[in-house]
């Protein structure tokens, strides 16, 4: 293999470290692949560290002894969340996606990725300090938003089902009453998909009563796992209390007229 250059190991490893946010990377990996030695692999590292503090995209972080390395903290400053969240509200308050029962359409955003990449950032970013071992949602809207919250944090993500399915061997199911209208739905999860002891943080699209958070919260402990936190795109602002309590919420669904076409959705802002 040919000498790589500075410029050449500096973007592949920007490259490399990018596609794996909080993935801890050996040097020796590094070291390997570009044929150099650890120390201009540190010094390389260094000059992407300082690079990407100055420009507020997120930092590297060292982690010390012989299982260690070095991992990519992706950042999203204070600004651009609240940038990110007013314009997602405003185009949930465009007239055509009320939906009668007081929802909205959020598909076409749910399933934009380079969107729900920012999203599931801004999620890690406030949410790290949970230290959750697997993301957890339910199906089917959510799951894209769910992905890449696990994506931004590097764990898996457990999908539970509205019905169980054979191919996934047994599972443990519940029933639950929805919180909004008071009916009673079954969800499932296959047994082997969490064990015992594991700490889950719930990602959802959309939370009115909280029923269904409930029935995840309820789930996860029927199977020994425990819910370290709760994270949703969108709450109602009413009802009030929710069915689950000390979640987070990027967006409140104030008021939908379904008569005047006039939705009430506002960003919750991290800067005044």
């Amino acid at each position: 293999m040919n000498k790589v250059r500075k410029m050449e190991r500096v973007s592949a490893l920007t490259k490399l470290i990018a596609d794996r946010p909080r993935h801890l990377f050996s040097l020796s990996q590094f070291s390997e692949l570009f044929g150099a030695a650890k120390s201009t692999i540190c010094e390389d590292i260094t000059t992407i560290k300082e690079t990407l503090g100055h420009f507020g995209l997120g930092t590297i972080e060292t982690v010390a002894g012989a299982a260690g390395g070095i991992r990519f903290i992706p950042a999203v400053s204070p600004q651009e969340t609240d940038r990110l969240l007013q314009a997602l509200a405003q185009r949930l308050a465009e007239p055509d996606r009320i939906i009668p029962g007081g929802f909205l359409y959020m598909s076409d955003l749910l399933f934009t990725p380079h969107l729900m990449v920012k999203v599931g950032e801004i999620f890690m970013e406030r949410l790290a300090h949970l230290s959750p071992d697997y993301i957890l949602t339910v199906e089917t809207k959510g799951i894209p938003l769910a992905f890449m919250t696990a994506r931004a944090f590097d764990l898996p993500l457990i999908t539970v089902r509205r019905g169980s399915k054979v191919t996934e061997g047994s599972a443990v199911s519940i029933n639950y009453v929805t919180g909004s209208y008071k009916r009673i739905q079954s969800m499932s999860l296959p047994k082997r998909a969490l064990p015992a002891g594991a700490k889950v943080l719930i990602i959802d699209d959309f939370m009115k009563a909280g029923g269904t958070a409930r029935g995840m919260v309820d789930l996860a402990q029927e199977v020994g796992a425990k819910v370290c936190g709760i994270g949703v795109l969108v709450a109602t602002a009413e009802p009030e209390p929710k069915l689950v309590e000390d979640y987070l919420a990027l967006l409140i669904l104030h008021d939908v007229h379904e008569h005047t076409k006039v939705t009430d959705i506002r960003p919750v802002l991290t800067t005044g």
